[in-house]
């Protein structure tokens, strides 16, 4: 690290007057929703079958609340499924893939792990388009006739495909698309997706443990008319008999949800509702990021680790500190956690060492705001340290 000043000195001895009034910054679980809490949820399921009445209705009520608020076309299947966005993804993967070549997009921890399946456990000898944390891979290199499996948000490198163009309308492949960071966030081209997984304990702040699966007619007619060379778990099967097994799309869960997660999430959902749906959910966004942003401008030892601002994600921003290692980064996440002033803002343990910020929907514009001086306070004191 550089020399400590008497400027950094100065900053380091004195903390800031304010604090965020939510102080949570996690990239996952993230932020509870404004006005949250415990009280708040419907309990009348709890202690009953998720198979009963009640519990199939209120299951229903989450896909079709889901349904309303991203605008998806009732073509398209919702559903809940097991382990959340990792499971949604493999779901997906071990049941179509193989049928033709396939793609994949990697550029942070995430897209890199769904080629390990692909190439380690699937066996399928994909190609493989990389690009460095902070980059986006050359998207023109993604053909028309293979699958695609690529995160739409890379979460650990704050980097993001800057729309759907790129995916051809007379497309022969399938599109795989983890968007658990992007949904709720940033607008998704229905028309060009046939398979989007994501979890709702990103940008709803929801509890963690179930994923979501959105299937496009093309995806359903993959899994009615392809049977993959691997053995498939039962938690994977979404068909019998070679049709689509309807009831995973209407509330009828392959194994035992946790109807309290699942209450939740329908709390994140009425929110949403309440405040204008999508569009004020990706205004909320997008003014966090531009706030960050301006913080980042305003200081020399700050930078973004996506260069890029077309391609730079508005949820999970991911920042660079000037000089620091890994060891620099735990003590400045350290300091303000024991202010609490902001938790969990360390970068992923995979990605360059770096601050990561989420300002997803359930964030405070405020709280960011008063978070610039706090991130003085932790550099300084670091550097002090």
């Amino acid at each position: 690290m550089t020399d400590l000043t008497a400027a950094d000195a100065t900053l380091a001895s004195a903390k800031p007057a304010a604090k965020p009034a939510r102080p949570h910054f996690s990239s996952g679980p993230c932020a509870k929703p404004p006005g949250w809490s415990p009280e708040k949820l419907d309990t009348r399921v709890m202690g009953r079958s998720h198979r009963s009445k009640l519990g199939k209705t209120r299951l229903q009520h989450a896909i079709d609340l889901t349904r309303e608020i991203l605008q998806v076309p009732d073509t398209h299947r919702i559903g809940i499924v097991p382990a959340s966005d990792t499971g949604a993804v493999e779901m997906a993967m071990w049941s179509m893939l193989g049928a033709r070549p396939v793609t994949l997009l990697a550029w942070e921890s995430f897209g890199e792990g769904w080629v390990t399946d692909a190439v380690k456990q699937l066996k399928i000898d994909p190609k493989v388009i990389k690009a460095p944390y902070g980059e986006l891979p050359d998207l023109t290199q993604v053909r028309s006739d293979h699958d695609v499996v690529f995160t739409w948000n890379g979460t650990t490198s704050g980097v993001r495909v800057p729309n759907g163009d790129w995916i051809s309308d007379t497309r022969e492949g399938l599109t795989f698309a983890d968007a658990t960071s992007a949904v709720f966030a940033m607008d998704m081209p229905w028309d060009k997706l046939d398979v989007t997984t994501f979890s709702w304990q990103k940008v709803m702040g929801g509890e963690g443990g179930h994923g979501v699966l959105i299937l496009s007619p093309r995806a359903v007619e993959r899994l009615e008319s392809y049977t993959p060379a691997w053995p498939l778990p039962k938690i994977f099967r979404m068909t019998k008999g070679g049709k689509l097994i309807e009831g995973i799309f209407k509330g009828e869960t392959i194994n035992t949800p946790s109807m309290l997660a699942v209450e939740d999430y329908i709390f994140a959902l009425e929110w949403a509702q309440g405040i204008g749906g999508l569009n004020a959910l990706i205004g909320r966004s997008t003014a966090n990021a531009t706030a960050l942003g301006r913080i980042v401008d305003e200081r020399d030892w700050l930078g973004h680790l996506a260069t890029d601002p077309a391609t730079r994600s508005n949820t999970s921003v991911c920042l660079t500190v000037e000089g620091a290692d890994e060891a620099f980064i735990k003590k400045m996440a350290s300091l303000l956690e024991g202010e609490h002033a902001a938790y969990d803002v360390a970068g992923y343990r995979d990605a360059p060492p770096g601050l990561r910020i989420w300002c997803g929907a359930t964030v405070d514009t405020a709280d960011i705001d008063a978070l610039g001086p706090w991130l003085d306070w932790a550099y300084a004191t670091a550097k002090a340290g």
